[in-house]
């Protein structure tokens, strides 16, 4: 699949500090002076045990903190070199697409064909340009044949890939997704994140991706940012997050291959390097073993 890109910035990214903000009505933050600095093209994953303030984040890098949710923001929030608190969200919707855990909340069109036209009509672009772009997008994302049909017709791998497609169509420079496989079985996960990835390394789109099944996202991502209670406790490369002692303290669902390897060397003392993200990189590290002891 080869996807085309037009006007997108090649150089800008998201500058992130001292960014705390707490819900109206609440005593305390949910985030807490989070320093992250995100560059053009970057696959940075988030997590975190739930309400460690994961969708939060979110929702600050596309405006919808502070402008919809009110509540007291603080720190620098740039995006693309907007000024989240001064921008407004109809601007920043050019710089950031969101896709939301449950597509169907975020589907609201008669027909897919719709759905993809709808986010250019709001930027008010010429119709012969919409319907150029809402042909060349349902061609790349091979969904030609999803073009008349009704959205809540769809599989929920079709559902997140329309909507996937529809801020795709906007021709953002950073694509965000809240859980996209929550809801989905695990062929369509897989299939989704790599949808995601090929986008990211086609396009040089930055993507930030929060989800808890990280067994899908971990050997694709460059980055791992993981939350607790409202900080930033860890950012490191994936390999290098996987073999930190606190990750397997949280509540998150880890990979069982990275699992049973941490058990491997802590409670049976094999000699194991490396801890692997993926099984095939477990069957390496094996071999290695193997050969070693032969």
């Amino acid at each position: 699949m080869v996807f085309i890109v037009s006007g997108a910035n090649a150089f800008e990214s998201i500058e992130i500090q001292k960014l705390s903000y707490r819900y109206p009505g609440m005593e305390s933050s949910i985030l807490r002076d989070i320093d992250l600095q995100i560059a053009r093209g970057e696959f940075v994953l988030v997590a975190g045990a739930s309400g460690s303030g994961k969708t939060t984040l979110l929702r600050c890098t596309n405006g919808l903190i502070p402008h919809f949710y009110g509540g007291t923001l603080n720190g620098r929030l740039l995006i693309n070199g907007k000024n989240v608190y001064t921008t407004p969200t109809r601007e920043l919707a050019t710089e950031v697409g969101f896709v939301f855990q449950s597509p169907e909340n975020q589907l609201i069109s008669a027909t897919v064909e719709r759905e993809i036209a709808f986010g250019l009509e709001n930027l008010m672009k010429p119709p012969e340009i919409i319907r150029d772009r809402v042909d060349e997008i349902l061609r790349l994302f091979g969904i030609e044949n999803l073009r008349h049909r009704p959205p809540h017709s769809l599989s929920g791998g079709e559902q997140q890939k329309v909507a996937i497609a529809s801020v795709i169509a906007m021709n953002p420079s950073i694509l965000i997704l809240d859980e996209p496989t929550a809801n989905l079985d695990p062929v369509s996960a897989a299939e989704i994140i790599s949808l995601t990835k090929e986008l990211n390394h086609q396009l040089n789109l930055t993507v930030i991706i929060v989800e808890h099944r990280l067994k899908f996202v971990l050997p694709f991502c460059s980055r791992v940012v993981i939350l607790d209670q409202g900080k930033k406790v860890i950012d490191l490369p994936p390999k290098e997050a996987i073999e930190q002692d606190e990750l397997y303290e949280m509540n998150i669902e880890l990979p069982s291959i990275s699992l049973l390897f941490r058990r491997l060397k802590d409670e049976l003392g094999v000699p194991v390097l490396s801890t692997p993200l993926a099984v095939n990189e477990a069957v390496g590290i094996l071999q290695q073993l193997v050969g070693q002891k032969a």
